[in-house]
């Protein structure tokens, strides 16, 4: 799957979709729930059950190209037994879409969970090492802060297999949560799920996108800008600025490329009542 903002390009590259994720982290959308948000369909199973997509996105330039998140990664220790010691074809996949894993010059990380820095190490010969070898990997400061005096061991050791590998590589920038990456790649600061969370603001040619990062799990919070989930850091501040985000781009000809949206996965955002829809 791929988009056309002006000159630059974006490519979904998928590891695994799921649907038993959703419903524990958005308790709040039961089915009754659910089947009353009519333009939901393809972003739920039969059963009415949340369908969440694991996938990188990647964005070419002209010049540059660049990963953003890098889903959940192969060989790692994970509580959650579907991602522990996965083996998946996501660098296969990668380079099917045409991407040596080589030519990337630049990994941003919208934050730092389990599900979005995963591939940004590879195990090799019992050493994790940085995938994208030539890349810059670069991390919002306030996330970085934050993570120091915290853990995630409701998944594992996320922080030492998967982000301090590429710090003790040196290949790790910390930036501002508003950085200009380049003439077409910003970052937006969107906190709330974790307190240096980021979206990836993409302009060229007068088109505009937004990847919107875990500030957004899933298209029924598009409805349900109050529905936080159980993974956020702060519940009340992420539904602020989702609120935020929705009221800003709202009625705007701006793509909103979600990273855990199925389905279509990218559409435009639509007052609908006293809500909004994601019109695809």
């Amino acid at each position: 799957m791929k988009w056309r903002i002006g000159d630059v390009t974006i490519t979904r590259v998928v590891e695994l979709t799921s649907s038993t994720i959703g419903n524990y982290i958005l308790p709040q959308a039961t089915e009754d729930r659910i089947k009353a948000i009519d333009w939901i369909g393809p972003f739920v199973n039969d059963d009415c059950q949340l369908v969440l997509s694991f996938h990188s996105l990647v964005i070419e330039t002209g010049t540059r190209t660049l990963v953003v998140d890098t889903c959940i990664g192969n060989d790692k220790e994970r509580t959650y037994p579907r991602w522990h010691q996965m083996q998946s074809s996501f660098l296969e996949d990668l380079a099917a879409a045409g991407f040596d894993r080589d030519g990337i010059d630049t990994v941003l990380c919208t934050h730092m969970h389990v599900d979005h820095v995963g591939w940004n190490t590879r195990l090799v010969d019992g050493r994790w090492e940085a995938t994208f070898r030539n890349a810059r990997y670069l991390y919002a400061e306030d996330e970085w802060m934050h993570w120091q005096n915290e853990s995630q061991a409701e998944y594992g050791p996320v922080i030492d297999d998967s982000v301090r590998p590429i710090f003790d590589a040196g290949l790790a920038d910390l930036v501002s949560s508003h950085h200009e990456v380049t003439s077409e790649v910003s970052l937006e600061a969107t906190p709330g799920h974790t307190p240096g969370h980021v979206s990836v603001h993409i302009t060229s040619r007068g088109e505009e996108a937004v990847i919107t990062g875990d500030m957004i799990h899933h298209p029924c919070q598009i409805a349900h800008p109050d529905w936080s989930t159980t993974a956020d850091v702060d519940p009340e501040l992420s539904a602020l600025t989702r609120a935020r985000f929705l009221e800003l781009y709202a009625g705007r000809p701006v793509l909103v490329i979600g990273t855990h949206f199925s389905g279509p996965t990218a559409g435009t955002l639509v007052q609908d009542g006293d809500s909004y829809r994601l019109d695809y």
